[in-house]
């Protein structure tokens, strides 16, 4: 069994999140996921530990969001005031 790559293209990145490069970019690109750029044609890559901790610290967000902005199951017709 081969063992995990180190690092991730932005393509790979996309794929893992189902998303799109140009999504990955801008994430990087704002600094919101950690990469690093090489090479003469500045290809970027991302290691897959930075890639885990933003997934981690996403479900982290999503869950503050969540508590702050609980969801309520719309009234029932039924239930509605009748004007």
């Amino acid at each position: 069994m081969a063992a995990s790559p180190r690092f991730l293209t932005l393509a790979d990145v996309a794929e893992v999140l189902n998303t799109s490069s140009a999504q990955v970019y801008a994430l990087v690109r704002r600094g919101d996921l950690v990469a690093i750029k090489i090479g003469g044609r500045g290809q970027w890559r991302v290691e897959a530990d930075q890639l885990e901790e933003f997934i981690q610290r996403m479900y982290a967000e999503t869950r503050t969001f969540v508590d702050q902005h609980p969801f309520v199951e719309p009234a029932e017709e039924a239930d509605a005031p009748i004007d």
